[in-house]
């Protein structure tokens, strides 16, 4: 059984969407549903899904840059984008991003079921070379600051602490930071500020956030303390890299 996830602004297309979906009785879940990219992405960082059926126009974040993100997360979910007869220069660019395939609207059951079912096949079809291929272990014991990096990406950043990370590994929250500096030649807290920016800047990018949203989703209470840490390391405030590119 494989799990979608449905991304869409509107309700109703998503309802209609898994209960067509239901019909088909293909080996396939609908196992979310989230009404922008923002959530979605938010969803996926904490879940797995096998793919993910998203509308292009949305608020707060489009499909074009949740396929985006999606593709810095470099997750192995394939993505199915959903657009009208005029929007299709956008699935084009959704394409060369490596999205699977698209639907127009108003979607047709039989248009879905073929869509769907080709996707099952290539799944199928990739399963199978990779039984073939006998690859290795994937579940190997990795080490310790690889671990931790791992609990870093799967944590939203406003939820992250040393003692947590330290707890997460069963480890001494003053030992840990030393080992970080020790292997990433860099302290813990100067990691955990880069990559609070360089969320920041996707956020600022490819979100219609308020800064002070941002702040708050990337770990600041402070929106004053967010922009000098912002311009420190851009040479630039929040609302200037913002707008230079536009």
């Amino acid at each position: 059984m494989k799990n979608i996830l449905l991304v869409d602004d509107e309700k109703w297309v998503r309802t209609a969407l898994k209960w067509t979906i239901n019909k088909l009785n293909l080996p396939l879940h609908v196992v979310h549903e989230c009404e922008n990219g923002l959530a979605a992405l938010d969803w996926i960082k904490l879940n797995k899904v096998d793919l993910i059926i998203t509308d292009i126009r949305m608020p707060i974040m489009d499909g074009l840059s949740l396929v985006k993100e999606l593709d810095q997360l470099k997750r192995n979910q394939d993505v199915v984008v959903i657009t009208v007869h005029d929007e299709f220069q956008f699935v084009q660019q959704a394409m060369r991003n490596g999205v699977t395939d698209y639907l127009l609207k108003p979607i047709e059951e039989t248009e879905l079921r073929s869509c769907l079912e080709k996707w099952l096949d290539k799944c199928n079809k990739e399963e199978q070379k990779r039984n073939i291929a006998h690859y290795e272990d994937e579940n190997l014991p990795s080490s310790t600051i690889d671990r931790v990096l791992h609990y870093l990406k799967i944590t939203p950043l406003d939820q992250i602490t040393l003692k947590d990370a330290a707890e997460s590994v069963h480890m001494n929250p003053s030992y840990l930071s030393q080992l970080f500096k020790q292997q990433l030649s860099k302290k813990f807290v100067d990691y955990i500020t880069e990559l609070r920016i360089e969320e920041s800047k996707r956020l600022l990018l490819n979100t219609t956030l308020r800064m002070s949203e941002i702040a708050e989703r990337v770990g600041y209470s402070d929106l004053a303390y967010f922009s000098n840490n912002f311009k420190r390391i851009t040479g630039c405030s929040p609302s200037e890299f913002r707008k230079s590119a536009i």
